[in-house]
């Protein structure tokens, strides 16, 4: 389906998360203190740091809250978090995979596998959907910096590789690993964006109507919900109607 409607599920899913400000806010905290830990204490010097200071700037997170987080991280306090990502289907066969941090493998996996089970989904193996996925950067702009064209030579310039643009704003995609330099490119060009982060892309999609999206949000929002998880992606298509329906 067009882009527009690609669009309309990831706003959907940023209206879930400014529902759960204060849950993103703590998912935000841990991220930035991991980063901290593995890396520079300086955004400047730490990529992965720098990348999730800037998330959360743009979600609203109150700069003490950052600061906060870099200072936990060297003071030798900061808890032992593992990354563990998870795959699964949802209702309609729908590809899901859940990025989790957590300092209990044990307790993250059997919640997760459970919230699976209880919301008609299933638990698969690591690798069991990630084919339909590409790992990428994406940075949004609103409709209103500059018309398709425009976006899409700003673009080119700063070595991103594929725009979709719609009356509702312009999403831009990059190779992972070229993320921060292309975002600095088109921020330059264009202005601060809405939202600077990696994702993982659907290659392939699972067209849904609207008792199928009700199922699948009601998995996607226990996910979100669970304090080990840091993000939920999902290869759904939905058209606009379905998507305002659920609202």
């Amino acid at each position: 389906m067009a882009g527009h409607s690609k669009w309309a599920n990831i706003q959907h899913r940023k209206g879930r998360q400014d529902k759960l400000r204060s849950k993103m806010f703590s998912k935000f905290s841990k991220e930035i203190t991991v980063a901290a830990k593995m890396g520079e204490p300086d955004p400047d010097k730490n990529p992965r740091l720098r990348l999730a200071v800037k998330e959360a700037k743009q979600a609203s997170m109150p700069k003490d809250n950052i600061d906060r987080a870099i200072k936990k991280a060297t003071g030798g306090d900061a808890e032992d978090y593992e990354e563990i990502r998870y795959e699964g289907y949802g209702t309609n066969g729908v590809a899901v995979i859940v990025e989790t941090m957590t300092d209990n493998r044990n307790r993250t996996a059997s919640n997760v596998r459970s919230t699976f089970a209880k919301y008609g989904g299933n638990l698969g193996e690591t690798g069991s959907v990630g084919f339909m996925f590409d790992r990428m950067g994406e940075v949004t702009y609103p409709a209103e910096i500059g018309d398709a064209d425009t976006v899409m030579m700003a673009a080119i310039e700063a070595g991103a590789e594929d725009v979709e643009s719609s009356e509702d704003g312009h999403v831009i995609y990059c190779a992972d690993t070229d993320l921060n330099d292309v975002s600095n490119a088109l921020e330059a060009e264009l202005g601060e964006s809405v939202s600077t982060k990696l994702i993982w892309r659907p290659s392939i999609y699972t067209e849904m109507d609207l008792e199928g999206m009700e199922k699948l949000m009601k998995l996607l929002d226990a996910l979100e919900d669970d304090d080990d998880v840091q993000r939920v992606t999902a290869n759904f298509e939905a058209s606009d109607e379905v998507m305002e329906a659920l609202e």
